[in-house]
């Protein structure tokens, strides 16, 4: 992790007080939290609309904080602790994390897309893992914070940053390429998550693009090439060196021979031909994504066997495509982390097309953040659900009221259920389902479907 002198820490700042009487001091990583202070931290306060973390400075020090930033708007610095006096605190750590991204020996992967992003990074950090000494995002610190906070959490001895990027807005992923310069960039793709900011998948994709703003010279650019909009805009970029993934021939690596079941899917690739990969994860929208982190992989150097391994054993953040066992042998699958109208038809195809179960039930909560048109996307939802396939929908949520409705164009009345209450879905689903049972759960995070799963798990 970052570890300097107050000296040698105020060399890389603008600092305007006097720190020579504590200069000696050595920070030892950065921290924003009083709660979760380490010793040797340096505290970085920010004020908020309801706190000020400057009123934290002094306790932080006292918790075993050596430093802490201070913003020279706000008045009265204490003098007899070590706060380094700066323009402002957020630009401050960002400058810190970018210095010390360059000061080490290190490689960094930037990630980006609508949908498949901690997936990706997952994959990718796995892959490169098998080869070198590899730290990756850690659960949602992919902002204009986070991503910072990651960077200088870094050992010294890291070889390769796996970094996920996130956004709601223009401007934000150029800041986050440019902070951590990546070596490597990837788009996942592009959905219609962020429309309400963005206004249309074309500015969706102008923003994830921002992401080569950083990118090194001789950086390699890899990203989905069966969507249109990013083929059209990367045209008019000056990039060296570019490499496309997806499931058409015109890729640089696309799939070949894919054989799916209900631990995962085994495939070849366009430029491994031969060579049989396993991926322990559900879904076609995933072996997407592990093109793209072979790619990656083949550009570090990583060998054929090397990736064989590191997808084999690959095990992705929680909530995503997660297989679990309810109480009565029913099998879930707890997608629930977020969702679009792109990796909410991905996960129904794939519950459409597994087999072997008594019933397939679909658990769907509104998509947010999807603009004006949010109700016609939920509507398209229900009505590309098969009843061939799909025995019972279950909804939970306003928005999600549009996917029964849209539901009920193909299903019985008894066949599709509408829930405001989540005590209520889980008292149904408790009812209903059995062994031999799969259960698809899906929503955006702030649905929070995962406390229905827990329900389910205890009985």
């Amino acid at each position: 992790m970052f570890e300097k002198t107050i000296n040698q820490t105020c060399d890389m700042l603008n600092v305007h007080n006097d720190l020579t009487k504590f200069g000696h001091l050595i920070i030892k990583g950065v921290s924003i939290d009083t709660r979760k202070i380490e010793k040797g931290n340096l505290f970085v306060p920010f004020k908020g609309e309801n706190v000020d973390g400057h009123q934290f400075v002094r306790q932080a020090i006292e918790k075993g904080a050596a430093a802490a930033l201070w913003d020279k708007h706000v008045p009265n610095p204490p003098e007899d602790i070590p706060v380094l006096v700066v323009d402002d605190p957020l630009l401050a750590l960002q400058s810190l994390a970018n210095q010390y991204r360059h000061q080490l020996d290190l490689k960094v992967v930037g990630i980006t897309g609508s949908n498949g992003k901690t997936t990706t990074k997952d994959m990718v950090a796995n892959l490169l893992a098998t080869k070198y000494k590899v730290h990756k995002t850690q659960g949602n610190y992919n902002n204009h914070i986070g991503l910072p906070l990651t960077i200088l959490a870094l050992p010294q001895d890291a070889e390769v940053a796996v970094l996920e990027m996130g956004m709601s807005g223009f401007g934000e992923i150029e800041l986050l390429s440019e902070i951590s310069q990546p070596d490597a960039a990837i788009i996942t793709n592009i959905g219609e998550s962020h429309l309400q900011d963005l206004g249309s998948r074309e500015g969706i994709t102008k923003a994830k693009l921002e992401i080569v703003q950083g990118l090194k010279e001789d950086g390699l650019f890899a990203y989905y090439g069966d969507e249109h909009l990013l083929e059209e805009q990367v045209k008019e970029l000056s990039l060296k060196r570019v490499k496309t993934f997806g499931r058409s021939e015109t890729n640089t690596i696309y799939p070949l021979g894919i054989e799916m079941n209900n631990a995962g899917s085994y495939f070849e690739t366009s430029l491994d031909k031969g060579v049989t990969f396993f991926l322990p994860v559900l879904g076609q929208h995933n072996i997407h994504n592990a093109l793209a982190a072979i790619l990656i992989a083949k550009e570090f150097g990583v060998s054929v066997e090397e990736m064989k391994e590191g997808l084999e054993s690959l095990k992705l953040t929680q909530m995503r495509m997660e297989m679990t066992e309810g109480q009565k042998g029913e099998k879930i699958i707890n997608d629930a982390y977020n969702a679009s109208p792109t990796s909410m038809k991905a996960a129904i195809q794939l519950v459409s097309e597994l087999e072997g179960f008594t019933a397939k039930m679909l658990v769907l909560g509104d998509m947010l953040e999807l603009g004006d048109n949010e109700e016609e996307f939920h509507l398209e939802i229900g009505r590309m659900i098969d009843p061939d396939q799909i025995q019972h929908v279950y909804t939970f949520g306003k928005l999600a009221e549009f996917i029964a409705k849209g539901a009920l164009e193909r299903f019985s009345p008894e066949n599709v259920h509408s829930f405001q209450d989540k005590k209520e879905l889980s008292a149904e689903l408790e009812n209903q389902t059995k062994d031999g049972d799969l259960i698809l759960f899906k929503a955006s995070r702030g649905m929070a479907l995962e406390e229905i799963i827990e329900a389910l798990a205890k009985g």
